[in-house]
């Protein structure tokens, strides 16, 4: 076992498929001399040089282009796209074009990108570096969809997602960038066949009295939240659910009807947002178990605020507490 921070993390990972397959490419915004804005990709231009860690104009739409053009040339692409609120003028090539060719092709171009999104709020930054988009794209037929928590899953997630020949939009948690914690790295290929595929979530904290969905940061305040439920008597199953789409329904309606209380929980605002279609399919799986409403806690619906006032616009302890004091009170 192997301590690092997430950021580290992701950096081995790529390093590692970079090291695997010479075909795979990293390209952003200061990605090389810089190592990126969070240094993610530190040390990885020194490395396999320029041509493999590519500086890329401020032009992100001009990024992901590029990048299907390369993968539609053999190459598999890992692109950065520097804070989550820039991700917008790269919509038309990520929605119309890297969704879209696979199928339109009948399958027979294939598009392995990997569109690395650092998601969320909690470093005091300012507008368009604190978004939580990830319903834009879940939205989005075509497109896998998966959000790391931590430094493990982390390293494998990178890997498999570099591996896999759909395109994969990628969120990483900025705020657990700093976060420590143990990483299994096996010293051949073969160790990589025991990870759990990167399409399935895991109960993170077994419980038997209500289900925490969460993805992302937030994975961290549900365990913090489970703990100290633990004062109250309460047992709070939390599910990290790692893969948004495809959605690994089957392990979040296991919980849910063995719980019978749900609460999920994530930084982008409620209305709309990636918790209504949780509940929704919670409801048509599980109506008859459900002791309560399946509760959300999430964003108001403004634009993200001043970083003064970031604390009060996202969610913190008390205010997962709080849900699940309501899921209780029916």
């Amino acid at each position: 076992m192997t301590i690092l921070t997430l950021a580290k993390a992701l950096n081995e990972g790529m390093r590692k498929a970079m090291e695997d397959d010479p075909k795979v490419l990293v390209m952003g915004e200061d990605v090389g001399k810089l190592g990126g804005v969070f240094r993610v990709t530190d040390g990885l231009q020194k490395d396999f040089g320029e041509q493999r860690v590519i500086d890329t104009p401020l032009a992100e739409s001009g990024i992901i282009g590029t990048a299907i053009g390369l993968a539609l040339r053999g190459y598999r692409p890992v692109c950065e796209i520097q804070f989550d609120g820039f991700v917008f003028p790269a919509a038309d090539q990520i929605i119309t074009q890297l969704a879209k060719m696979p199928l339109r092709s009948l399958g027979k171009l294939k598009l392995p990108v990997v569109v690395r999104i650092p998601c969320g709020g909690g470093i005091g930054a300012v507008e368009h570096h604190s978004e939580s988009p990830e319903a834009y794209f879940t939205h989005t037929a075509g497109l896998r969809v998966v959000a790391c928590s931590n430094p493990s899953d982390a390293y494998e997630m990178i890997q498999q997602a570099i591996r896999c020949d759909d395109p994969v939009v990628f969120f990483e948690p900025k705020r657990r960038y700093w976060e420590k914690a143990e990483v299994d790295i096996p010293t051949s290929s073969a160790g990589s066949a025991a990870w759990l595929p990167f399409d399935q979530g895991k109960v993170v904290r077994p419980g038997t009295d209500v289900t925490m969905l969460a993805y992302g940061p937030m994975v961290k305040t549900c365990l913090e939240a489970a703990k100290a439920a633990e004062d109250d008597g309460r047992s709070l199953e939390v599910v990290d659910l790692r893969s948004l789409n495809p959605l690994d329904v089957e392990l979040v309606v296991e919980s849910v009807r063995k719980t019978g209380r749900c609460v999920v929980v994530h930084e982008a605002a409620v209305f709309n947002g990636f918790g209504a279609e949780l509940a929704a399919r919670i409801t048509e799986e599980c109506f008859y178990n459900l002791e309560a409403p399946v509760l959300r806690v999430g964003g108001p619906s403004t634009p993200y605020p001043p970083s003064r006032l970031e604390d009060h616009y996202l969610p913190d302890l008390d205010r997962v507490l709080h849900a699940v004091d309501r899921v209780f009170a029916f």
